[in-house]
Formats: structure tokens, C-alpha cells, sequence
């Protein structure tokens, strides 16, 4: 039976959505607050895509040196908040495409995994990663069409095999990961194709072609969610999405380009719009433990006692704030870093552990969402949005 509960994992999965810069500091909210509440040294596995897995990549390579007393890491913030506030105030999307068209030895791909190795990962590799909590990144295999996985264990996709304990640098993983198509994508992959090992349902694993070049594209691709990796696996889930929602406009462009990119925002949409109802159903009807939450879910939704205050508008405009690679103001930061923490804490205190004290503040006061948002936020003009969903 699909998604039964026998043989589930008691542990607690966590699934960080795709989004640029925007989610990855959307997240950091969501992780400070999981911090506070003493779950995120709880967690048995991170699967990530996109702009969530620059997040999850710095707080794997961080893992080691958190300090945890009493469940909470004591350095989260100077480990891991300062870093990725640092990384997002720089450049990398648009550097990244001049270096690759311009640089016939570099990619675009290449040039982006340079920016992330060059200022996050320092030459670490996912044999570098913890072994008590599992990261994994998710990208898509363009060849196949399934999941490509990076992980400490393996990495690989369930249709050509899989290479163990695999040696690839962190910084090509979240590259791979964010590859955001079509300007950021592909990235290739360089592997000897006898590192591959033959596992169960490895269909095309006898066509060798298909691990001679491997190029692969955003994870979110495939699964803008990075749910794939935990729902059949960990009978508690917690997601945190802050993909871009769909824009709904009744005037549309007639060119081929724009079509063609309309068309892909719509199949992205319904593929989420799927895994999400299927994820709501299976919490509804517990079937699963845990509980979702978004970058344009409306606060009150979740009737949270003493939840932060954000308004339904201000709401709207967080979700309006762009998915680029490129500087990100100390408003729009720590505006998204606030919206991550109020979100997150009140699906935890609603739908996981009511019993979990209510936040003390804002984490930046100085831009707590309770109030109109500052002018150094920047809302992309965009229509209508769709449907903000139901919790839990």
C-alpha cells in the first residue's frame, strides 16, 4: 500500500524547498526557530533543493563544530546565519553567466560551483559531512528524468546506479542542486562510469552512455520540495517551502520564448500543487507525523496561540520577493529571515508540539513584519498569486 506506515523510521525528516537566495535566508529563519524549539538536533535526515540546499550545505559542513547543549545549538547564528547572510549579499548568478559564456574552459555550472566552493565550502567534499545526520541534495538527471541524489552514503539516481561513499566536492553538489534552467544549467557531471554499482530497478544501468556524460539541472526540476528522499521513509515531516508561487494574469505573452517559459512555470506548479496535496493528505489523515509550511501561507491559518503577527499583505510580499542569485539587501534578509521564524513556529506549535513555548521576539526587531515593510525590500511587480494553501 502506497506510503503505509509499516516500516517507517521513528525519525524526523526535513525538507528544504528550492527558491534562490530567497529561500535559502527563509530557511535560516525556519531552522533558527527549529533551533530554539530544540528539534533540530533531533533531525535524522535534510533533503534539499535549489536555493534550500545552499542552506543545507553550510549547515553541513557546519554540523561538526555546532555546539549543542540541552538539544540547542549555542552557535547557530555565528556558524550559520552570518555565513549565508554574508554569501547572500554577493553576486553569483549573473558573474557566473559572463564567466561561462566568455571563458571557453568554464561553464556556467562550473563558474557557480567556483563562487559556492570559493566563499562557503572551501574545498570540502560529502565525505567531509556528518555521519549522525544525513544531508541530501537533490538535482535532476536531464538523461533520465528522475532525481540525481548527492549524499555522504551514495549518490546517483535509482535508473543508472549508484556510486558509494562518493568523493565529489559539497560545492558541485548545491550547484547541481540550484542549476536553475535554463541559465544556470547544466552541470556536468565527471565520473568514471565503473563507479557506478548496480542496484535494484537500475533499468538503463547496461546502456552505459548514459553514466559516460551526466549533466544535470535544478533539483526542483524534478521535486521542488525535496520531498522524494523523506516521505516514504520518516514517519515525521517537516517542510519548509519557499518556492516562487504561481502568478495568475488573464494577459500573456504570444512569443515563443515567453510561452515557453509559461509552460514551464505551469508544469513546475502542478507538480508541486501534487506533492503538496499528497503531503497534506497524508499529515490530515496521520498517516504521517508533522507539518508544512510556506513563504506565502497566511499566519492566522494555523490559529497558533500568540503566534507573531504578519499581515495577509505583508505575506503577499514576501512571496513576491525574487529568486534570483544576486545581493540581497539587510532589510529583504532579515524581513525573510523573520518570515522563516514566525511561519515555522506556528506550524510547529499548532500542528507537532503545542506544548512548545511561544517565541520570544522577532530575531531582528529592527524588521519585524508586524509593521509595513521596509522600503529596501524590493516586490517584483507580478499579478494575482495563487492560493496560499491550508495548513497543517
Amino acid at each position: 500500500m502506497p506510503f503505509a506506515s509499516e516500516g517507517l523510521e521513528p525519525g524526523i525528516g526535513l525538507a528544504l524547498s528550492g527558491g534562490g537566495f530567497r529561500a535559502t535566508l527563509f530557511h535560516c529563519g525556519a531552522l533558527w526557530r527549529l533551533n530554539e524549539c530544540r528539534y533540530l538536533s533531533k533531525l535524522a535526515r535534510i533533503s534539499s533543493v535549489s536555493g534550500g540546499s545552499i542552506t543545507a550545505g553550510m549547515l553541513a559542513l557546519k554540523w561538526k563544530t555546532l555546539t549543542f547543549a540541552n538539544g540547542q545549538a549555542t552557535n547557530l547564528g555565528q556558524e550559520l546565519i552570518d555565513p549565508l547572510r554574508a554569501f547572500c549579499g554577493q553576486a553569483i548568478d549573473v558573474p557566473s553567466i559572463i564567466e561561462g559564456a566568455l571563458l571557453p574552459w568554464k561553464t556556467i555550472g562550473k563558474a557557480v560551483q567556483a563562487h559556492y566552493d570559493k566563499a562557503l565550502f572551501k574545498g570540502r567534499t560529502l565525505q567531509d559531512l556528518p555521519d549522525d545526520v544525513t544531508f541530501v541534495f537533490n538535482s535532476t538527471n536531464l538523461a533520465t528524468g528522475v532525481d540525481f541524489r548527492f549524499s555522504k552514503p551514495y549518490a546517483g539516481d535509482y535508473r543508472i546506479g549508484l556510486i558509494r561513499n562518493p568523493t565529489f566536492p559539497l560545492a558541485l553538489a548545491v550547484a547541481a542542486s540550484s542549476a536553475f534552467p535554463p541559465v544556470l544549467s547544466p552541470v556536468e557531471l565527471d565520473v568514471d562510469t565503473q563507479a557506478f554499482e548496480r542496484t535494484g530497478g537500475s533499468d538503463l544501468y547496461d546502456l552505459v552512455d548514459y553514466r559516460r556524460q551526466i549533466l544535470l539541472t535544478d533539483g526542483g526540476a524534478y521535486d521542488n520540495l525535496g520531498l522524494e528522499t523523506l516521505w516514504r521513509r520518516f514517519e515525521t515531516l517537516l517542510v519548509s517551502d519557499a518556492g516562487a508561487p504561481f502568478s495568475y494574469g488573464p494577459s500573456q505573452h504570444h512569443d515563443w520564448l515567453h510561452q515557453s517559459l509559461r509552460a514551464l512555470d505551469i508544469a513546475t506548479n502542478q507538480s508541486r500543487a501534487m506533492r503538496k496535496r499528497v503531503l497534506i493528505d497524508l499529515l490530515e489523515r496521520k498517516v504521517r507525523k508533522g507539518t508544512y509550511w510556506g513563504i506565502m501561507t497566511w499566519i492566522e491559518k494555523y490559529q497558533a496561540p500568540n503566534a507573531l503577527p504578519v499581515p495577509r499583505e505583508t505575506t503577499d510580499q514576501l512571496a513576491k520577493i525574487r529568486t534570483r542569485l544576486n545581493p540581497f539587501s539587510e532589510a529583504e534578509q532579515c524581513s525573510l529571515i523573520n518570515w522563516g521564524y514566525a511561519v515555522s513556529d506556528a506550524a510547529l506549535r499548532k500542528w507537532v508540539d503545542p506544548a512548545l513555548p511561544a517565541p520570544p521576539g522577532w530575531p531582528y526587531p529592527a524588521y519585524a513584519l508586524d509593521r509595513p515593510l521596509d522600503k529596501n525590500v524590493k516586490i517584483e511587480p507580478k499579478t494575482d498569486l495563487s492560493d496560499p494553501g491550508e495548513a497543517p
